[in-house]
């Protein structure tokens, strides 16, 4: 399957920014987390209120935000990464 140019090379360049990648995969566990820690929060320390299930609203907000951030930083550091190897335009002469 032959992608378009332009989609090929910001497939490259994104796979070329390992550290910005690894910013998105670590910033997205710390959601995913912060996450956890309020829908937690919301089920064993409030009583049943609606603060209880606004708090654990935001929290399955987060964990969702969470789960794409650090889904889309792995495939970025992963799979792109062989992208990358395999799309080399270089040629041994």
């Amino acid at each position: 399957m032959k992608l378009p140019p332009a989609l090929r090379r910001w497939l490259i360049r994104r796979a070329d920014n390992y550290r910005q990648n690894l910013i998105i995969l670590i910033g997205g566990f710390c959601t995913f987390f912060l996450g956890m820690l309020l829908i937690g929060a919301a089920e064993f320390l409030l009583r049943a209120s609606v603060a209880q299930e606004a708090l654990a609203l935001i929290g399955l907000i987060l964990v969702a935000v969470g789960i794409i951030a650090a889904a889309f930083g792995y495939i970025c550091l992963s799979v792109l990464r062989l992208f990358r190897f395999f799309n080399d335009d270089r040629t041994d002469d």
